[in-house]
């Protein structure tokens, strides 16, 4: 049994820019045929991602994933964003392809390619809970953060993520303030996300307006310049 293996197979519209688009990532082709059935094997690393194509596919429509367990995930999203963002010019956060964001610390992200496949990257040593038994927070703004996370890193699903932090956050007394600072800060990200670029730096801004210790502002710091950057057309 030790020997056992399972590969994914994945859907796609055209099969050979979805190999172009995997080249990119690292990914080699390692078997290809055109007809009667366009298939696909590659490979990168131990992982290995098969491809067929289906013509009536609708990748604004698709659900299909797989998980990829690697060794590193900061390092590796750097690498595929270095290289999207040489491809496409841009920072892909939005429409198809995209990638989730990645924060310090954070143990897996998302890659969605061209036909809507999602592909979920997470570091082998992930900690059971994902974190969360660090952040055991039972304030309103805390629970908000815990549920935003895994809406945002778990599901994918950056509107309902945002949601659930309006809602925390016109609550009154609802959390600290570095509760409120980090919850504004992750409302700014996913209104980047959805394509509220006013509304983020708004939200930026109310950060900035909380009075904070300098050492908690420091916590936030690395966060509010990523969100910085994603406004940046050029990024």
């Amino acid at each position: 049994m030790k020997h056992d293996a399972s590969i994914p197979l994945l859907p796609c519209v055209e099969l050979a820019p979805t190999l172009e688009f995997y080249a990119l990532l690292g990914f080699e082709v390692t078997y290809q045929q055109r007809s009667p059935n366009p298939y696909a094997a590659t490979r990168r690393g131990g992982a290995q991602v098969h491809f067929f194509g289906l013509k009536e596919l609708e990748p604004l429509k698709a659900f299909s994933s797989c998980l990829i367990i690697v060794d590193e995930v900061e390092e590796l999203h750097a690498r595929f964003l270095a290289a999207l963002r040489t491809a496409y010019g841009r920072t892909p956060i939005r429409g198809l392809p995209r990638m989730t964001r990645m924060k310090k610390g954070q143990t897996r992200f998302t890659l969605v390619d061209p036909s809507g496949n999602s592909l979920m990257f997470i570091r082998r040593d992930e900690p059971s809970g994902y974190g969360d038994d660090a952040d055991a927070s039972t304030t309103v703004l805390g629970k908000a953060l815990k549920a935003a996370r895994r809406l945002r890193d778990f599901k994918g699903d950056d509107a309902a993520a945002a949601k659930v932090l309006d809602v925390a956050l016109k609550k009154g007394g609802a959390g600290t303030t570095l509760e409120r600072a980090r919850a504004l800060a992750a409302r700014a990200e996913l209104a980047m996300v959805l394509g509220d670029t006013p509304g983020a730096l708004a939200r930026v801004r109310d950060v900035s307006a909380l009075t904070l210790p300098e050492a908690e502002r420091e916590v936030l710091r690395l966060e509010l310049e990523a969100i910085q950057r994603l406004a940046r057309p050029q990024e």
